[in-house]
């Protein structure tokens, strides 16, 4: 297993709909294994296969819900059923959220309080997840990163404006830019 660069805003992998998996092989495994070591080495709660550079409709996630009880997963060829998100502004106290290819900032995004989930798991067997609350959030993040949409992307005008002066200073949003768990220092 390794840990694995993460791929920043602007690389076109981030940008694009990720292919279906067509078959579990040797490769997928392998994979998948080195997503849960990135993932834990971020540290992160989600890591989609687009954000390590592999557009293929995988992510593995892992969280304690409210019985503190410990989930991880991963999900293959994810379809996604989610309730509408209330409208209004997003409270920046409960709503915030961060990723993995925009590091080290939180912006507030309203989102659907609770998702079904349904795909395969690395044997094969189907897998159907039902959440609300954070760790809808989860799945929402890590879904849209399957059909290229970062968070940013779905944030408000003026943070979604604060965001592109953050890219600019960074001198992300152009392709080939990525960070390593462990390896990498990103604090603006």
């Amino acid at each position: 297993m390794a840990v694995l660069p993460i791929r920043i805003m602007g690389d076109p992998v981030l940008h694009a709909p990720a292919d279906p998996v067509s078959e579990i092989n040797d490769d997928i495994r392998i994979l998948i294994a080195d997503m849960y070591e990135t993932m834990d080495a971020a540290p992160g709660v989600g890591l989609a296969a687009p954000q390590v550079g592999v557009g293929l409709r995988i992510y593995t996630y892992s969280y304690v819900d409210d019985d503190d009880q410990p989930w991880r997963g991963v999900i293959i060829n994810p379809q996604l059923l989610m309730t509408p998100p209330v409208p209004g502004e997003p409270d920046p106290d409960e709503e915030s959220e961060g990723c993995l290819s925009f590091p080290g900032e939180r912006f507030p995004l309203r989102r659907a309080d609770r998702v079904v989930v349904t795909g395969i798991d690395l044997d094969g067997d189907e897998v159907r997840i039902d959440v609300d609350g954070w760790r809808a959030r989860i799945m929402q993040h890590e879904f849209d990163h399957l059909d290229g949409i970062l968070y940013i992307d779905r944030l408000g005008e003026n943070d979604w404006r604060t965001a592109q002066k953050i890219s600019r200073k960074r001198r992300w949003g152009v392709p080939g830019l990525s960070w390593t768990p462990g390896v990498d220092n990103l604090e603006g």
